[in-house]
């Protein structure tokens, strides 16, 4: 990373940084793992641009439409039903070129739930070039399915490390800044809630109501908060004495502040090393439960879902395949990218 990107991204140069970003770039595999990672994550942002049974732009009767961000009933192109048209159709196609119009379609015709209706065989069929990487049980493309799968997994990741890595850090902070009974008590009521069934408490909540990305969020967001409590609380208890710790103290400044300005940006240090194994964790849970048939709702993309279709149809192994293949691709790069990460706040490497 340049001092140019890490101006656009608000971070001052100071020498220490500086040797932070050596660092980082000196790991060869963690620094293209990061890029490679981050265009992948990229474009499946942008996934029903890349894959969608709707057209990107439609030009008919001398007007410009956009389907892939606005629904149109099939009366809007000359047909005789309100409802939303089959835009892949023959009979939509014939319509279009009766005035001389046109598509603009995605390098992908399905989207995630499109049942390909013209199969040759029973489903799952394998690859062709309709379908790169062949259909599930169920005539769905597996190519699109996969880039929706991704997007998921990678958000709830996210999703989940950041709100859990925010209640870890204060609880940690809590605790090994005050220290005697605080973190007594709560180090007792860690060991109890850590040594609940985590995973039978999720499929028993999850089969209780029907489960939802935001419910599901929640659920693991009760249990996932643990990961970075330790490291925390080891960090505040070895600076809760440091002479400017204590000289703030005497100052008057205040606990929040001492511990906003002066501890938690030293035990962020530790911190930041471990947030790309938690995102792995994250999606690996998520993946977990729905291969176990307890995730997000019935029908959508998920790698979880794809590994079960891959179990239940053993004669159809790109099924499995394809699943193993972007798990193992997309958890090595966290993987790398967190070993990069530990490389560059490793203060035992002075240079790069």
């Amino acid at each position: 990373m340049s001092e140019r990107t890490a101006r656009v991204l608000g971070l001052r140069m100071t020498p220490l940084v500086r040797r932070r970003f050596a660092n980082f770039r000196a790991n060869r595999r963690g620094y293209w793992s990061f890029w490679v990672f981050l265009v992948l994550f990229v474009l499946s942002l942008f996934a029903e641009l890349i894959a969608n049974d709707r057209p990107l732009v439609i030009h008919y009767d001398g007007k410009v439409l956009f389907p892939v961000v606005a629904t149109y009933p099939e009366t809007a192109f000359g047909g005789d039903f309100d409802t939303e048209p089959d835009y892949r159709e023959a009979f939509f196609r014939e319509l279009i070129d009766k005035k001389g119009g046109w598509m603009l379609w995605p390098a992908i015709r399905y989207s995630y739930r499109t049942v390909n209706l013209a199969l040759d065989r029973p489903a799952p069929a394998p690859p062709s070039a309709e379908n790169l990487l062949g259909t599930d049980d169920q005539a769905r493309d597996v190519l699109a399915r996969v880039i929706y799968g991704f997007r998921i997994s990678v958000l709830f990741g996210l999703t989940l490390t950041l709100f859990g890595s925010l209640v870890g850090i204060a609880a940690g902070a809590v605790q090994g800044y005050f220290g005697g009974w605080t973190d007594l008590l709560f180090q007792r009521f860690i060991e109890i809630w850590s040594g609940l069934p985590t995973l039978f408490l999720l499929i028993i909540l999850a089969s209780v109501v029907e489960p939802n990305f935001w419910w599901l969020l929640g659920i693991m967001l009760l249990f996932g908060w643990m990961a970075l409590v330790g490291v925390v609380r080891a960090e505040f208890l070895r600076a809760r004495n440091f002479d400017y710790v204590r000289a703030a103290r005497a100052l008057g400044v205040s606990n929040p502040t001492i511990m906003w300005r002066h501890v938690l940006p030293n035990a962020m240090v530790a911190t930041l090393t471990f947030l790309p194994f938690v995102l792995n964790g994250s999606i690996t849970t998520l993946t977990s439960l729905d291969f176990l048939g307890f995730g997000l709702p019935p029908g959508s993309p998920s790698l979880g879902e794809l590994l079960a279709q891959g179990k239940s149809n053993l004669q159809a192994p790109w099924l499995g395949l394809t699943a193993f293949a972007v798990l193992a691709i997309m958890l090595s790069l966290l993987i790398f990218v967190g070993e990069a990460v530990r490389d560059a706040f490793d203060p035992r490497k002075a240079f790069a």
